[in-house]
């Protein structure tokens, strides 16, 4: 039975993100895996559980995978049954997460609002993907962004470090999620623009972010609103970003520190055991 039309435009399709970068990952090369997204977290490839937290959500209408590489997947048979089953869409990955993006968005419809996350968000859940989205639609932005405050994450894991944006309102974390309406879509080129000038710091001041705005920032300055207002001159896109009220929303597997603290919280550790080290 077809849906009625009001409730197939609250539907998205989730875009996830799962190639590997370097070719000595520290998550691969801790945990033997064949490739970062199949690195176990509580006993599952992280590529399932964010998998599995997606599908889970009735606001999900279609998931599409940028990545890992077509000859890795037999390495994971979970997620090669999926693909297989049509269960997931499969597409290469490019040469940057900015045109793997570009690539999955070219494959969907372009009136289809986007989830965009990634394979390390090992503690995404249902209930983080609702939240987001739900909050998402009630904005009247392009795109949306995820963020949690580094006073919940310090409130939630003492002692774990985090990157952390530090704004006139305060500290925020990204959570690798973020999600596109049509003209939201355009915020890709942008990224592309940033990934090509990331090696030349000035022409990326001058071109992209403006030396005043760099010097706000620096001296804790810069407000949310004026760096998002800053981003909608220059991009053309209207962001606005939604406070997830939980935690585990800000933490992905970037380093073996994120492995131990995302293991340490699924299986409910001590969080002493890994907060030595654990530093960014």
């Amino acid at each position: 039975m077809s849906l009625p039309e009001e409730e197939k435009q609250l539907r998205f399709a989730a875009l996830v993100l799962a190639a590997d970068r370097t070719a000595s990952d520290p998550i691969t090369r801790h945990t033997g895996a064949a490739c970062k997204a199949f690195a176990k977290v509580g006993g599952e490839p992280m590529i399932m559980r964010v998998l599995d937290a997606l599908t889970a959500c009735d606001q999900i209408d279609t998931v599409v995978l940028c990545g890992p590489p077509e000859a890795r997947l037999v390495d994971c048979p979970p997620l090669k049954q999926r693909i297989d089953s049509g269960e997931v869409a499969w597409l290469p990955n490019r040469e940057s997460p900015s045109r793997s993006a570009e690539q999955g968005l070219s494959h969907l419809a372009d009136d289809m609002p986007v989830l965009l996350t990634t394979a390390d968000h090992a503690l995404l859940t249902p209930q983080i993907v609702r939240h987001f989205l739900t909050e998402s639609l009630k904005t009247d932005a392009d795109a949306t962004v995820g963020v949690v405050t580094d006073v919940q994450m310090s409130a939630a894991f003492p002692g774990a470090k985090r990157t952390v944006f530090r704004l006139r309102d305060g500290g925020f974390c990204g959570c690798n999620l973020f999600t596109f309406k049509p003209q939201g879509r355009k915020l890709i080129h942008f990224w592309q623009q940033v990934e090509d000038l990331r090696k030349k710091p000035w022409r990326l001041m001058a071109q992209i972010v403006s030396p005043g705005v760099v010097l706000s920032y620096v001296f804790g300055r810069l407000s949310l609103a004026h760096a998002l207002d800053t981003l909608a001159v220059k991009s053309g896109v209207r962001v606005q970003t939604i406070l997830l009220p939980d935690p585990r929303a800000g933490i992905d597997v970037d380093k073996v520190e994120d492995l131990l603290l995302a293991e340490s919280i699924v299986n409910k550790a001590p969080v002493s055991l890994f907060q030595h080290n654990n530093v960014r």
